[in-house]
């Protein structure tokens, strides 16, 4: 069999794959050796009774021959690929390579997370957090508890505010301001147990902890789990540096020792480049090395403890709209509990489409726990587990074709089969929730994760699919629409590769382009 050397994908590029792909099309229309891979379809997909000397059809031989050459290639000697490509109008499998096998997906678990939230929540459902004052109010001076009771609402963020990290957080202070209320003598209190396991996953790496896209989720959430730590040189070469925190400017404790270089100075810049480093509890930020002057640099991390933050960003807002908080004893058990007012998120369907456009982990998490806690009454993984499992049987996914362990993909005990993956995106095209579940998903060459890729080919605009991205773990599963608008179902998964993540991008990218260049009625098999 020929196959793609390397040099023709890093030459040529997409458009020499697409071109490759027809060339296999001509190819076979008078080659016998075809190697065609009809695998059985497993029900409740209808069965094509194809009659034994039917000819393949070229453009779909052309298919078979680019799969079978791009992921045989030399680069893949060491590679598992999962693929399948599915007609889901009449059932038919277009090309199945390793698809009952399991695969470590990375991010297309949250088809899984997303699919299972709609239909299992509904696209109207919203996170309400009640907050409590805890204490007795003389005059313009409330002293006890303000008390937070988290219910996991993961969208107290700017991406869902419209830059405004607080806004969500302006209810709590219009309503002590509608009381008189202008000082605050006591706590800030966090209390609830929404989510009572642990704020990690499990399987996930521990030294990934202080990255934004691996914060923990807890009762209480804010911006996502992530900061900015934004860096500004001194005036001359050798000044300390200034940094603060954003959006939170006091939270957490910076420790600054770095200091100015020379611009040029690439030596330096080598040997001391700017590090932020946590205490043993992550309460401090240590920033040290160097920063050329002129410059400045911003390091996104991730809060460790999510319920602090969300009470040092109300404390913030307080003290923005004069409200003074002053630290005081706790409320007495006997206290006065009165309801001040109750916090309600945007509705599912966008928080949905914020997880997956940008593949947002802390949101993916969010929503499995919830998932969980208003199945199960439970919010814990493995009630979300629990439930998302059983849902899934009810849809044709047995047992034996996932193992759940988290709700982004972040877990490295995550594994789900490419058919697994199709039959769930082609169920969900009868769900009423399929326009949200479409619209949600990153599109080819425009936005999302997949905005820079497949530019300039038929795919850009078109293909819509959700990406997966861990070392050695690249996947992209989603739809397509061909050039005559037949739109196939395609699952694509790729585990411990020995190259670069492009490598297996330039494969799933020419599939996905020839997919959307090509007419369905040339694909299908002739009837007698």
């Amino acid at each position: 069999m020929t196959h793609v050397r390397r040099s023709i994908t890093n030459a040529f590029g997409l458009t020499a794959l697409i071109a490759l792909g027809t060339a296999c099309a001509a190819r076979g229309s008078a080659s016998p050796e075809i190697p065609v891979r009809i695998d059985p379809i497993a029900m409740p997909f209808p069965e094509i009774a194809v009659p034994a000397e039917s000819p393949m059809p070229a453009v779909r031989a052309g298919l078979v021959r680019l799969v079978d050459s791009l992921t045989q290639d030399t680069t893949f000697r060491m590679a598992h690929w999962g693929i399948l490509i599915m007609d889901p109008e009449v059932g038919d499998t277009l090309v199945s390579l390793n698809a009952d096998k399991l695969f470590m997906p990375a991010s297309n678990q949250k088809l899984v997370t997303g699919a299972s939230a709609l239909s299992l929540l509904g696209p109207d459902y919203t996170w309400r957090t009640p907050v409590l004052l805890r204490g007795t109010t003389r005059g313009g001076t409330f002293r006890g508890d303000v008390v937070l009771v988290g219910s996991g609402d993961p969208s107290w963020s700017e991406a869902l505010h419209n830059g405004d990290a607080f806004a969500a957080l302006h209810p709590i202070a219009d309503a002590l301001s509608a009381r008189g209320i202008r000082r605050i003598v006591g706590r800030i209190v966090a209390e609830g147990d929404a989510f009572p396991d642990a704020a990690y996953g499990y399987g996930w790496g521990w030294d990934d902890f202080d990255f934004g896209y691996s914060a923990g989720v807890d009762d209480l959430q804010f911006n996502e789990g992530f900061f900015r730590v934004i860096v500004h040189p001194g005036a001359r070469v050798g000044a300390t540096v200034t940094a603060r925190t954003s959006p939170i400017p006091t939270y957490p404790t910076l420790r600054v020792s770095a200091t100015t270089r020379e611009p040029g100075d690439t030596i330096t810049a080598r040997t001391a480049p700017l590090e932020i480093l946590s205490d043993s509890v992550a309460s401090t930020l240590h920033v040290r090395g160097t920063v050329p002057l002129g410059d400045s640099v911003i390091i996104t991390r991730a809060y460790r403890h999510s319920n602090d933050a969300a009470r040092m960003a109300l404390r913030t807002l307080l003290a923005e709209r004069k409200i003074q908080v002053t630290d005081g004893a706790a409320a007495s058990a006997r206290a006065r509990v009165d309801t001040l007012v109750i916090l309600t998120s945007p509705p599912l369907r966008d928080v949905h489409t914020r997880m997956q456009k940008p593949s947002q982990n802390q949101l993916a998490e969010a929503i499995f726990k919830t998932i969980g806690r208003e199945i199960t009454g439970v919010g814990s993984a493995d009630s979300a587990r629990a439930a998302i499992e059983r849902h899934l049987l009810t849809w044709g996914i047995g047992a034996g074709e996932v193992a759940i362990r988290d709700g982004s993909g972040l877990s490295r005990h995550d594994y789900l089969t490419p058919r697994a993956v199709v039959r769930l995106l082609t169920v969900m095209q009868q769900q009423p929730t399929f326009d949200l579940f479409f619209a949600a998903l990153p599109i080819a060459g425009v936005d999302g994760t997949i905005g820079s890729r497949m530019r300039g080919t038929p795919a850009q605009g078109n293909l819509r699919a959700k990406t997966g991205t861990l070392d050695k773990a690249r996947s992209l599963s989603g739809y397509v629409a061909t050039s005559d608008g037949h739109q196939l179902v395609f699952s694509m998964l790729c585990n411990n590769w020995a190259g670069s993540v492009r490598d297996v991008e330039r494969v799933q990218d020419a599939i996905g382009a020839y997919l959307a260049s090509v007419k369905m009625s040339d694909m299908r098999w002739a009837m007698p």
